[in-house]
């Protein structure tokens, strides 16, 4: 997973339908972490419903993970925010691209893996 970039995240809209999209995150120790605008969809999706799976890009060796998701909208833990500018090149998770934005991290630790022929 650390030469992965992508991420599919799929989140529960009101209305019960998925709404899926690439992000960039970090695993660590059974957790996934995801750093996104704290306005976006998926956030107000996981505010409403924590429900979440995730499935890496990989097609030769899918990997799908469930779990749910807690919204920290600061003190984003040290050791993940340079987890993610070692991963991108710099990149802070932190980082506003505009005044009036929010950063938040999604900390979803695994509560289920699918794996190829093995689901649990």
């Amino acid at each position: 997973m650390a030469r992965e970039h992508n991420v599919w995240l799929c989140t529960l809209r009101a209305d019960g339908s998925a709404h899926v999209t690439p992000v960039w995150f970090v695993y660590d120790g059974g957790t996934w972490w995801v750093g996104c605008d704290g306005h976006s969809v998926k956030v107000r999706n996981v505010l409403a419903d924590a429900r979440v799976s995730l499935a890496l890009e990989d097609g030769t060796a899918p990997v799908v993970a469930e779990g749910l998701t807690r919204v920290h909208r600061d003190a984003f833990p040290e050791r993940i925010v340079a987890a993610f500018a070692g991963k991108y090149g710099g990149w802070d998770v932190r980082h506003r691209p505009r005044p009036d934005a929010e950063r938040v991290l999604l900390e979803i630790p695994v509560s289920r893996w699918l794996l190829t022929g093995a689901a649990q």
